[in-house]
């Protein structure tokens, strides 16, 4: 069966990748045409647009950055959703609020489709060894049928519930990812300022039970200040802003959530937005040093 894979960045790139290695079949697109060479010339074929994917395949990934972008190429213009054959699967990767994929799902039923929502955990590296965590709300048949795929991607699935949970998981973990990364900087900050060395400071904070794990992946960017993307901080920034809309809808109150999308949008406002999310950083750090 032919695989179409829709969205070719620092995610979906690494994941179309490990499909491809794995001996699948793939049909991919990319709006920037060039992101999809390294795939071609690894044995990939290239569709002109999203359209196109759909005319030959019956299961569709999308990994794209925004909920417009994702609803463009699913059921704009030249949307894939009306070119599939009936019954056919649609597996949206993409990190989105829980109310667009439920409204995703429900199109793509009207439209005689089928719906996973199946966002990842996991940045770069992992994407890139096949140890993303899907997190996946929809029908647990739809899941069966492409669960030896997500395998091949990621080290583990996880089965949220119906749509929009697995988007729902996702915002909840990214909420508390980027309040995490933005109290360990906070937290430096401070105890620079009272004359302790980051090195002693990452060290000892990093082997205490009040740091998160992931953060020691991101000791050397703070201390190198090498802050090439594996999360670009304009994404969590977004998500964050998702994360903001999702808690209006629910009628509830997060002035933390609210706190920390402000410092990321401070961080954006100061040109770092393409940089790893642990640029918030340089938020603290006299003119944005790097």
């Amino acid at each position: 069966m032919k695989v179409g894979f829709i969205g070719l960045g620092i995610m979906g790139s690494r994941m179309a990748a490990n499909l491809l290695r794995a001996g699948h079949e793939l049909v991919v697109y990319n709006r920037t045409q060039a992101k999809a060479d390294a795939l071609v010339a690894q044995g990939a074929a290239r569709a002109a647009s999203a359209e196109e994917v759909a005319q030959q395949c019956r299961l569709v990934f999308t990994m794209l950055a925004t909920p417009e972008a994702v609803e463009e190429v699913a059921a704009g213009t030249d949307g894939f959703l009306r070119a599939l054959p009936g019954n056919s699967l649609w597996v949206d990767c993409s990190t989105v609020n829980p109310s667009f994929s439920k409204k995703m799902a429900t199109q793509a039923r009207k439209m005689g489709q089928r719906f996973l929502d199946a966002p990842v955990s996991g940045t770069l590296m992992p994407a890139e060894k096949g140890e993303l965590i899907f997190l996946v709300g929809g029908d647990a048949a739809d899941l069966e049928q492409v669960r030896e795929l997500l395998e091949v991607m990621g080290k583990s699935v996880v089965h949220a519930g119906e749509n929009g949970q697995g988007a729902s998981m996702k915002m909840v973990i990214n909420m508390l990812l980027a309040q995490a990364m933005a109290a360990f900087t906070e937290s430096l900050r401070l105890g620079t300022a009272l004359g302790l060395s980051e090195e002693v400071l990452c060290q000892t904070l990093l082997n205490t039970p009040a740091a998160a794990p992931f953060l020691k992946s991101k000791q050397q960017k703070l201390l190198h200040r090498e802050f090439s993307a594996e999360f670009p901080l304009e994404w969590m920034h977004k998500d964050l802003h998702l994360a903001s809309l999702t808690a209006y809808e629910q009628n509830i109150a997060l002035p933390a959530l609210q706190t920390t999308k402000e410092l990321y949008a401070q961080a954006r406002q100061q040109g770092f937005g393409e940089e790893d999310l642990s640029a918030i950083y340089r938020v603290y750090l006299p003119d944005g040093a790097a």
